[in-house]
């Protein structure tokens, strides 16, 4: 009788061990030498779930028997071949199409249809037992999160795991920052909001900037769109982390209730990052296309009702004679949703315009705008000095490392051609270089603080009068309201403008032009090389 093997364990901590598989081995193999079986392939599954279908080493067991290699699989019990009795009876049936007998060594069962029900029942005590732990286990994971401490799996970029405290024998650990991989993401956040001067980046052009500039991903691959979003919109950056978000198997939402909120060390401020999310949610082109941006309505994409949120779009009456900004939750929805309000859209705007000119854009005000932001300024610049500092220390410990692992070699202490040794050496190095990198990055770069914000009276004023005048042009006032305004609030009694600050800075600082700021827009160059379609254009040439 020919014999195939398959062994299974369900962690890769447990492979590590050498223990069970080897076990399972040893028992197959003698209960085989008993019998006067015969081994002719062996398929061992290292680290798999046992309720788990897509198993590599089960898929070439069943495709082997579909080719006749062997006329029996052994396996320990039948819950190393699957703890999920309906997968466990639909392979059985599978096998046993193709000629091939399932046996359990330690559970071993006949042919007839009392073992078969036997069979069944055995399984659903094994899938029993695994839901169990599993639930268990879950149960004890979301009460470590609970405590702060981190679960075992691979920590964000930015972050590594140290050791918090011992319990007995368990090590608990928590999540730190990482001083230079954390650089990495605050770049990433630096070039979608500012563009290292450039104005802001979408996520693709960060991707191709950070591979070109030689960055890694945690796995040391390149960096992708996918990538960039994930962390651009992980909480866990601002300090709040989120525990048993998704189902591993299905990946669906947990509730509420169900997920774990852990604070950790912030890489980015609340205020970085909730400016991200806002400008993510207005460039998605599902909530806000770029005709929003580029149309001729003043206002649509920046008026919300202050009640629900919602957007204030146009809407007419009499014929097209009368435009209206109106919630639109209200107009799709009904009352019960919103009450809503209608607003005159030439009202609308003239309120809007005049608050921005008459009560913003004046000396004072801009004065008292300029100099929050040099405080905040100054807040970053100590940030920023401390960051520096921390770089300098893992620079130092890499360096310290590496000595004394050359010390060992040179003493003859280590053996410089052992393979471990050259991989931590290999890894030291890529720390050191990393943390460097970043150090010389961050003393090098350049931000709006208090020696560069010298902006005279004679200045602002000039500034607010050409911003004053460019508002005042139908054709790109709109863009220049975008730029100054991140959102408009629409009361009943009131309308609050909430403003761009750092906008304003870096023109009136000088980083933009003197005669106003400038300003975005999704509005593209047509035809910048003359006809898109260059036969065409010879063609056309030619007659």
């Amino acid at each position: 009788m020919r014999a195939a093997l398959y062994l299974r364990v369900s962690t890769g901590r447990q492979a590590e061990q050498d223990l069970s598989i080897p076990d399972q081995r040893r028992q197959i193999t003698s209960y085989c030498l008993a019998k006067g079986w015969t081994i002719v392939a062996e398929f061992v599954e290292a680290g798999a779930s046992g309720m788990d279908a897509q198993r590599p080493e089960l898929g070439r067991m069943l495709e082997a028997a579909a080719l006749g290699d062997f006329d029996v699989v052994l396996v320990h019990s039948f819950s190393r071949f699957y703890r999920d009795h309906l997968e466990l009876e639909i392979s059985v049936r599978i096998l046993a199409k193709r000629g091939v007998r399932l046996v359990s060594i330690s559970q071993e069962l006949g042919d007839d249809p009392i073992s078969s029900m036997v069979r069944q029942i055995l399984a659903l005590f094994d899938e029993y037992q695994s839901r169990e732990n599993a639930k268990h286990t879950l149960r004890a994971m979301k009460e470590n999160a609970r405590q702060g401490f981190w679960n075992g799996s691979r920590p964000p970029l930015g972050y590594k795991v140290e050791a918090a405290e011992t319990r007995g024998v368990r090590v608990k650990k928590r999540l730190a920052i990482d001083p230079a991989t954390a650089e990495v993401v605050r770049l990433i956040f630096q070039l979608y909001l500012t563009g290292a001067g450039r104005g802001g980046l979408g996520i693709k052009a960060i991707a191709v900037h950070m591979n070109e500039e030689g960055y890694n991903t945690r796995t040391g691959g390149d960096f992708a769109v996918k990538t960039i979003h994930q962390i651009l919109t992980r909480e866990t950056y601002a300090g709040l982390h989120r525990f048993n978000l998704t189902e591993c198997k299905t990946q669906r939402k947990k509730t509420v209730d169900e997920i774990i909120e852990v604070k950790v060390p912030a890489i980015v401020d609340r205020a970085t990052f909730d400016e991200v999310q806002r400008r993510l949610a207005s460039r998605n082109p599902k909530a806000m296309p770029p005709r929003v941006v580029s149309g001729p309505t003043l206002l649509t994409g920046l008026a919300t009702c202050v009640k629900c949120g919602g957007a204030m779009t146009v809407r007419t009456g009499k014929s097209g004679r009368y435009r209206y900004y109106a919630c639109c939750t209200s107009a799709r929805k009904g009352k019960t949703a919103c009450a809503g309000r209608a607003l005159r859209q030439e009202l609308l705007d003239g309120v809007v315009l005049d608050a921005v000119i008459g009560q913003i854009l004046t000396p004072p005000r801009l004065t008292e705008m300029l100099a929050m932001l040099v405080a905040k300024a100054a807040e970053r610049e100590s940030g920023i000095a401390d960051r520096a500092k921390e770089l300098k220390e893992a620079v130092a410990q890499a360096n310290l490392k590496l000595s004394r692992l050359y010390e060992g070699i040179e003493a003859g202490t280590l053996d410089a051609t052992e393979p471990n040794l050259k991989a931590r050496l290999e890894a030291l190095k890529n720390e050191q270089s990393r943390a460097a990198a970043q150090l010389e990055r961050i003393t090098s770069s350049t931000s709006i603080d208090a020696g560069r914000v010298q902006v005279t009276a004679e200045r602002l004023e000039r500034f607010a009068k050409a911003f004053r005048e460019k508002l005042q042009d139908p054709e790109f006032r709109r863009s220049y309201l975008r730029h100054l305004i991140a959102r408009i609030d629409v009361g009943d009694d009131e309308v609050i403008v909430v403003g761009r600050t750092d906008q304003l800075a870096k023109a009136m600082s000088g980083t933009n032009r003197d005669d106003g700021a400038g300003v975005p827009s999704f509005i593209p160059e047509w035809r910048p090389q003359g006809d898109s379609n260059p036969c065409y254009r010879r063609e056309r040439a030619v007659s």
